[in-house]
Order: structure tokens, then C-alpha cells, then sequence
């Protein structure tokens, strides 16, 4: 198992954007940092430590509650093509592309019961940009389960967020019964114009359990008590346990500069929340032909494996909390490699969900304390 807990936050107030006052940081473990600027490339090493290159731009991507997000994505020309690059000899993660592995993947995840008594399945929040691939992924991992390629999560093709409301997906079998002890929610893209957007209060609420099923989001309208359907007592249940951030593998590199403000100080608050968080790296397959070609190939790309390490240093995240994965899209019939890929991701999300149900859960120690006699 890899090493967990050492997040790496920043952002203070005084960074631009959207200002939050004096902000206190519980990162899992680790060093914080808090840069002054925000950061739009970089490299970060094996043991989490990013190293940037700063820019002056350092606006936020978030909306304030009554103000709209239009423009903040720019059409940026699309430099990232699909290109071969040399390969490695062995993969710089193991692992095993068979029918078997796969499987034991889908038992694994089939059978994962939260470790705490008070839940009986994990709630995933998915966070990223419009067209990160959020909806696919959560189709994608349906389909695996459901025997064919189906699309469980409507999914749109615009340059605008199909997704408008809290959107909670039960995995389930192939029969359509039994879901398992996971929980994909779907929440608008972040960045997202037009009469609608997604701001960080309205985020944190629904990370908190106070955001009711099928809400739609609107920047002036932000979540409140007199909100209908708002749950003003959530328990365990209605939280979320675990954020999964998604990125377009082909866009790393022409995000707008302001988005890693946003990511940090969405990853900032939501660790404040005890909240674990992971990334998922999505359209592999268009930035690397061998692997659009053999997803077994995926850990034996460097340009996926330098993708990831932009992908971490715009997250502010050590790329062993990130996870590629290829979405179903215009394939009719399931692959074996994908779905190991599919899987893998879904299974390093579900081990940080158990980190927060296992911090959530009273710990007893078992020492009892004699009395003494004075």
C-alpha cells in the first residue's frame, strides 16, 4: 500500500481570489505550505514535495453566492495532441492485466462494507472542471458491473456543465440489484458560466451532509437553511467520506492559471472537514496513442507518467494520490484492461474513504485506571 496522509495545502488569504479571513490548516500529516501566489506548472517528487513556477495571475475560479462564473474558462487553443513517446520497460506501478485481476477487483469492491457501524456505504464526492469527465467515470464503473457499456450518468458534450444537481449513484450489480458499499456523486463542473455555477459554500455544503438529493445548483441562490430539503442535523451517512478531483489529461496544461488557486483552497477547506481526497487523471488515451491503443500500456508512458506530475503540481497533491483511468465513451463492448484500470481507481478511492470512517470511529484504548489510595 502506498504512503498515505502527507497532503500538501496552500493559499492564504492574501493570495488572491476568493478570500476566506484566517483559515487554520489539519493537513494528514506532512508540512503545509502557503504560497503567495498561485502556481500553473511544475514537478513534484516521490515524496510529495511540489516545486512550481508562480504567476502573477492568481485569480480564484470560485463564485461568490449572488455572482456568476461565465468567462472563467477562456477558449485557450489546444496545444496537447495525441503523441508516441518512448516507453519503459516495465511499468512504474504493478499491475496484473488479467481476467483474474479484474475479478478479484470486483469482488474487493463488491464486498467493501464502511468500517464504521453507523454507514453502510461511502459517499464520493467527484470535483473538477466542466468536461473533466465526472459523469463518464461514474458510467464507466457501472458498465464494469453491469456486464456492458451503459450510460448510467447523463453526459453531456458541451463546454458547459450538463450536470446541474447533487447527483448520488448507487453501484450496482448486474441485475440491477444489490449495490455495493459505494456511492458516486455528481455535482456540476467547476467553472461553469451561463445562468448557473458552483461556488465554495455551496461545496463545503455538501461535503458537510447539508445538501438535499437532486438540489440545483444556482450562484444566487447559494445553499441555506431555507433551503427546501435542507438537512440542518446531517449524520455520518449523509456526508461525504471521500473527494476524488478529475482532470482532463489533455487539458492539463491549458487550464486557466486561477484554477490551482481554486483547488488549493478547495483542498485547504476540505481538509479542515477531516475529509481525505484523491485525483483521477481521465482521457489517457488522448494524449498517448500506445495506450489509446493498449490501455495496459497506461505505467509504461512517460508522457502519461509526466502528465500526472503537472496533473499533481496544479492539484498541489503527490502524484501517489493520483490514479489514471480511460472512461467508456464511443465503445459498444467492454475491455478487460479498462476495467482493471476502472477498478484500480475505484478501490484507491474506497481505501481513503475507510482512513475518514476509520477517524470518524472513537478509538478505545483499553488501558484501564486503577484508583488510587491516598
Amino acid at each position: 500500500m502506498e504512503e498515505r496522509n502527507k497532503y500538501t495545502f496552500g493559499l492564504s488569504s492574501s493570495s488572491g481570489g476568493f478570500s476566506f479571513g484566517n483559515v487554520s490548516t489539519r493537513p494528514f500529516g506532512g508540512s503545509v505550505a502557503q504560497p503567495a501566489t498561485s502556481t500553473t506548472a511544475g514537478t513534484i517528487d516521490d515524496l510529495g514535495t511540489v516545486t512550481t513556477v508562480t504567476s502573477a495571475e492568481t485569480k480564484s475560479l470560485f463564485a461568490l453566492p449572488g455572482r456568476d462564473l461565465s468567462g472563467v474558462f477562456s477558449n485557450r487553443k489546444k496545444t496537447s495532441k495525441s503523441a508516441a513517446r518512448p516507453e519503459l520497460k516495465s511499468q512504474w506501478r504493478d499491475v496484473k492485466w488479467t481476467e483474474e485481476q479484474k475479478t478479484s477487483l470486483m469482488k474487493t469492491v463488491s464486498s467493501y462494507k464502511p468500517s464504521c457501524e453507523e454507514v453502510t456505504q461511502a459517499r464520493i464526492l467527484l470535483l473538477g472542471p466542466v468536461s473533466s469527465g465526472k459523469s463518464s467515470f461514474i458510467s464507466s464503473v457501472q458498465s464494469v458491473f453491469s456486464g456492458r457499456v451503459t450510460n448510467r450518468a447523463m453526459v453531456g458534450s458541451s463546454s458547459t456543465s450538463f450536470t446541474k444537481k447533487l447527483q448520488s449513484f448507487k453501484i450496482r450489480d448486474q441485475k440491477g440489484e444489490d449495490p455495493n458499499g459505494l456511492v458516486l456523486c455528481d455535482v456540476m463542473g467547476l467553472g461553469d458560466g451561463e445562468m448557473t455555477g458552483l461556488t465554495l459554500h455551496d461545496i463545503l455544503s455538501v461535503i458537510k451532509g447539508h445538501v438535499p438529493e437532486g438540489h440545483k445548483f444556482s450562484p444566487d441562490q447559494p445553499v441555506r437553511s431555507e433551503t427546501v430539503g435542507y438537512v440542518k442535523r446531517p449524520s455520518l451517512k449523509d456526508k461525504i467520506h471521500c473527494v476524488a478531483f478529475v482532470l482532463n489529461a489533455s487539458k492539463v496544461l491549458t487550464y486557466p492559471t486561477g484554477l490551482s488557486t481554486t483547488f488549493q483552497q478547495l483542498r485547504e477547506h476540505i481538509s479542515d472537514l477531516g475529509v481525505h481526497q484523491v485525483a483521477l487523471l481521465t482521457h489517457i488515451d488522448q494524449i498517448c496513442k500506445d495506450t489509446a491503443k493498449d490501455v495496459s500500456q497506461v505505467y509504461k508512458s512517460l508522457l502519461i507518467q509526466e502528465t500526472m506530475k503537472k496533473a499533481g503540481a496544479l492539484l498541489g497533491m503527490s502524484t501517489s494520490y493520483i490514479v489514471p483511468v480511460k472512461n467508456y465513451s464511443s465503445e459498444l463492448d467492454l475491455d478487460v484492461n479498462t476495467d482493471v484500470l476502472l477498478l484500480s481507481a475505484v478501490d484507491h478511492i474506497l481505501q481513503y474513504a475507510d482512513l475518514y470512517f476509520q477517524d470518524s470511529t472513537p478509538q478505545h484504548t483499553g488501558l484501564k485506571l486503577d484508583k488510587i489510595e491516598v
